[in-house]
């Protein structure tokens, strides 16, 4: 590489600076116009910083959110103006309603054409702002460092998010002499983290006087780093424990007391034992629709205390008795404080243990294609449920989601606010890059696949070992499955009968393909793909008709599940 020596620093190459104050290790990537200065000093700057070449921006941003949740440190990433910027929307929007920490670095047109339509400008400030939690323009290039500081700040504290720094093309190219000061200053700014005694001193005489307590896990959970302050409190009051789908792994998904996933496909027993309750503990959920069903029938029993780092969430969709705005793990910490005097649950607990052994999630064998839960729960067996899953969007999600019992946090990489196809695959780039020496799985359907599986190239050029398995119904499932039970089974559009060969799709990107299609290979094939140093793409054909259960039809209650059968049946 070329040295700085006897090169005035511009303002582009304080940005790589300042990106290496921040701890930043990769940055995720694609060059264009507006951010030539950008890659140059990056390109001079050495190797302190590497640079991830994504081949779309859609991708990029993905990986970028891979590498955030299961890091906990900020995914950053670079796109020049206009169609660059403009191809993050999906993944800026995905971050966002999914609280990932992401700082985006866009190029912009030069201060002095700003406005007049000029050769790839987009007003990516106006177009961001309702879907960042924050986003800057650059106007002075002194100010630099302390807008990276404050974007980096604002994107890892309280409810993490995506934070958009906007840099004109004059501004990376300006010549700095002196930099403003870089301390932030942010008074409207200023997230709660330590709870309220009043509030947990409440929740603590709501527990006191329950009788049939659920707790709910939540996404925040599990960013808080709060897992070994919940299993003591766990241990101490032997709730039964309900999770989201992002919550899923902050609980061992082994444990005993352990419920399952909550909400359209979640377990009999956890919706159950959420209609029942007497008292509903949620620590990091927004209560998404997904999660709740109808509102009118969610927890109609119950006492209800949110804890939550973000105050507006509490209240917003369902009514909080015990809203508690703080960190999980400090509240977790202050209710762990003093053990408490409580009612006997072992009745209630008994119960909701039965139904979860009584109506357990099921599925179909020995028909002419591979069961994909089946197929999931051979992948948690090869793995020893120690992988870090990715996946798409769609059955196959809620599949992995049932099936692969998680064991640990930020394990579980997925689409969940915003249900965003096209994520499985490059998340599963960010995901491998946080962790080098761990097992990373990429579920995808073959619709999802589809729409970013240029991101091959970027897997082979990084020789990531990451083993993609497409559960191939040569269908959008998902979709399907509506069209099925809600559209008299007219699946308009659903069907996908022109998928090209995956394998030799692989194969044309260097990337080793293999196909499955008989349950009787499945072993053999996960076990070649999984001692094979490199990536690997397999095609499981999988049974096409296949649906996801138990399943809460739209507007019903979470009691009124369909498709649930005892072990008897």
């Amino acid at each position: 590489m070329n040295s700085q020596t006897n090169h005035l620093k511009t303002g582009a190459d304080i940005l790589i600076e300042a990106l290496v104050q921040e701890n930043v290790e990769y940055c995720f990537g694609y060059p264009g116009g507006a951010v030539l200065p950008i890659y140059d000093a990056l390109y001079r700057s050495g190797e302190s910083l590497e640079h991830i070449l994504c081949r779309h921006e859609q991708g990029l941003i993905h990986a970028a959110e891979g590498y955030a949740r299961v890091s906990g440190k900020a995914g950053v990433v670079f796109a020049t103006s206009g169609p660059g910027a403009t191809n993050l929307i999906t993944g800026i929007t995905d971050a966002m309603m999914d609280s990932l920490p992401i700082v985006i670095f866009t190029g912009q047109v030069a201060q002095a054409v700003i406005g007049t339509d000029a050769f790839q400008e987009a007003d990516i400030i106006g177009i961001t702002t309702p879907i960042t939690k924050h986003n800057f323009q650059i106007q002075d290039a002194r100010d630099i460092k302390k807008i990276v500081k404050a974007a980096f700040h604002i994107a890892t504290t309280g409810r993490k998010g995506p934070v958009l720094v906007d840099i004109p093309k004059n501004i990376q190219e300006t010549i700095i002499t002196q930099q403003h000061d870089d301390k932030i200053d942010l008074p409207g700014y200023q997230p709660n983290v330590i709870p309220h005694m009043n509030q947990i001193n409440k929740l603590k005489e709501a527990l006191r006087n329950s009788e049939r307590p659920v707790v709910l896990t939540g996404a925040g959970l599990g960013v808080s780093g709060a897992e070994k302050e919940f299993k003591k409190f766990i241990d101490t009051y032997q709730i039964p424990v309900v999770s989201t789908l992002h919550g899923l792994g902050v609980f061992d998904g082994e444990h005993e007391l352990f419920l399952g996933m909550a909400g359209m496909h979640g377990t009999y027993s956890a919706n159950l034992a959420i209609h029942e309750a007497d008292l509903l503990i949620n620590i990091g959920s927004r209560f998404d629709d997904r999660l709740t069903g109808a509102i009118r029938s969610f927890a109609p029993n119950a006492i209800v205390s949110h804890i939550d780092i973000d105050p507006a969430e509490i209240g917003k969709n369902i009514h909080t008795h015990i809203p508690i705005v703080a960190d999980a793990k400090e509240a977790l910490e202050s209710l762990n404080k003093a053990h408490i005097k409580t009612h006997s649950i072992g009745a209630w607990r008994d119960k909701v243990l039965a139904l979860k052994k009584e109506y357990p999630l099921w599925y179909k064998t020995g028909e002419e294609l591979i069961s994909p839960q089946w197929l999931l729960e051979q992948i948690y067996e090869i793995t020893n449920g120690d992988a870090i899953i990715t996946t798409d969007v769609g059955q196959h999600q809620m599949w992995a989601a049932q099936f692969y019992k998680f064991k640990k946090p930020r394990r579980f990489v997925t689409s969940g606010g915003l249900g965003t196809m096209g994520f499985g695959v490059p998340s599963a780039i960010g995901a491998q890059l946080a962790f080098k020496n761990d097992v990373v799985v990429s579920i995808n359907g073959d619709g999802g696949f589809q729409m970013n599986m240029q991101e091959l190239a970027t897997i082979k050029e990084k020789n990531l070992p990451i083993k993609i398995i497409i559960i191939n119904n040569e269908a959008l499932g998902m979709v399907r499955q509506w069209q099925e039970k809600f559209y008299d089974e007219r699946y308009s559009s659903s069907l996908l009968s022109a998928n090209p060969d995956f394998v030799k799709l692989a194969e044309g990107f260097g990337i080793k393909g293999m196909r499955v299609k008989d349950e009787n290979k499945v072993k053999e094939c996960l076990e070649e793909a999984f001692n094979y140093d490199g990536p690997v793409l397999i095609d499981a054909r999988v049974q096409k008709l296949d649906l996801v259960y138990p399943m809460v039809p739209a507007g019903r209650g979470n009691h009124e599940m369909i498709g649930v059968k005892s072990c008897d049946a």
